[in-house]
């Protein structure tokens, strides 16, 4: 149903717009109480990482782009074509993202298989499997991100910071990943050994050629450029110049809803770190114990604005490094990939956020049992 169909009221289209859109307005709504406590200046300019939301508006036009293309459906088809095993299927779909996040970043991890389980999921008729498997792939990229130094924004900043070694990094950050990824395995291991046989009505072909070679070079400098080897701004331009000339009606498809969501969280964040009392209170804690503060701030302001403010009060890299690594669990501000299954669930699946909610608080909580201890004691 189209979100601003002409012969609804007012009224109805708001409550959809609130409905499908909860995300962006309770992050709106943040940004602009915060702003009564931190009066709007040029500093809010500095708020926005706008490194990461470039690139991130780059990895989504080139996903987009191999949608378009029928890369996903194509690939879906063979994995799923005959008989396959449930169990089997929800673990492959989980674990793509694991290991992808670890070099295109969770969020862009999650644009991409999000919305290719819930197709896969449809395909298999197990509809019932989209909530707990896009809850698992969330946790999963949030873990396979956290486990090497350019996964994330925060791993990037923490290393440059600190001028950490891969050695060093891997000494507190590889344990934690690895008991993770074993309570990731074990829960998606639970859905059941039977199996589905899937036979497509038609067999979907690559269309657009000219539109996917330009994606996949694009992604490739998409992926150089998270790992800094080409500067975003010559990336965005490059982007959006190459769509334009292939496929303009591409930039349509980006969830531009995403990027202001982001935008309003990177200010709520901000003028939280410009509060006096707020920055005495967390120098305090940092003194006492900075893993522990890391993952407590992580769950209001995510773990990326955290890394950045609680830099300023420690020498202890290990405590905050394992701290935010953990703190991106929890609540779903605690790492912005949260936001964004969140957000391509309630696209794809055309519902209120109350069940995805219930069930991905169940799975953080249970990771944050588990791992917050090891964190505590690895630092």
């Amino acid at each position: 149903m189209d979100l601003w169909d002409p012969d609804d009221s007012f009224e109805d289209m708001a409550e959809r717009f609130l409905r499908s859109q909860a995300v962006l307005v309770a992050s709106a709504v943040l940004a602009v109480a915060s702003m009564f406590l931190v009066p709007p200046s040029w500093d809010y300019v500095d708020y926005i990482d706008v490194r990461t939301l470039c690139i991130l508006f780059c990895f989504m036009a080139v996903v987009a782009g191999l949608k378009k293309c029928n890369v996903f459906k194509i690939l879906a088809q063979r994995i799923l074509g005959g008989d396959r095993s449930v169990r089997v299927l929800c673990l492959l779909l989980v674990l793509l993202p694991f290991f992808c996040a670890m070099f295109i970043t969770n969020d862009v991890a999650l644009i991409t298989f999000v919305p290719f389980a819930v197709l896969v999921l449809r395909l298999a008729q197990r509809s019932d499997l989209i909530i707990p498997v896009v809850v698992l792939q969330t946790v999963a990229a949030i873990l396979g991100s956290m486990s090497i130094p350019f996964g994330n924004a925060q791993n990037l900043y923490i290393s440059s910071n600190y001028g950490l070694g891969m050695g060093e990094f891997f000494s507190v950050m590889l344990p934690i990943t690895l008991v993770g990824l074993v309570v990731v395995v074990v829960l998606s291991l639970r859905f059941g050994s039977e199996r589905v046989s899937i036979e497509f009505d038609k067999t979907y072909i690559l269309k657009h050629r000219g539109l996917l070679a330009a994606c996949l070079v694009l992604f490739a400098l998409c992926v150089a450029t998270v790992l800094r080897w080409v500067p975003y701004q010559a990336t965005l331009v490059v982007t959006v110049a190459a769509i334009l000339i292939v496929r303009p009606k591409t930039l349509l498809k980006v969830d531009y809803g995403l990027l202001l969501t982001m935008a309003f969280m990177f200010v709520f964040a901000g003028n939280m770190a410009q509060i006096d009392a707020v920055r005495q209170v967390f120098g305090d804690l940092m003194a006492w114990d900075p893993t522990v503060t890391a993952m407590a701030l992580s769950q209001v302001t995510s773990n990326m604005p955290a890394s950045v403010l609680l830099s300023e009060f420690t020498t202890d890299w290990q405590g905050l490094l394992a701290g935010i690594g953990v703190g991106g669990f929890g609540t779903p501000m605690a790492s912005m990939a949260s936001v964004v299954s969140l957000r391509i669930y309630m696209r794809e699946q055309r519902d209120g956020p109350g069940r995805y909610l219930r069930h991905y608080t169940l799975v953080n909580i249970l990771m944050l049992l588990v791992l917050a201890p090891l964190a505590v004691v690895l630092t």
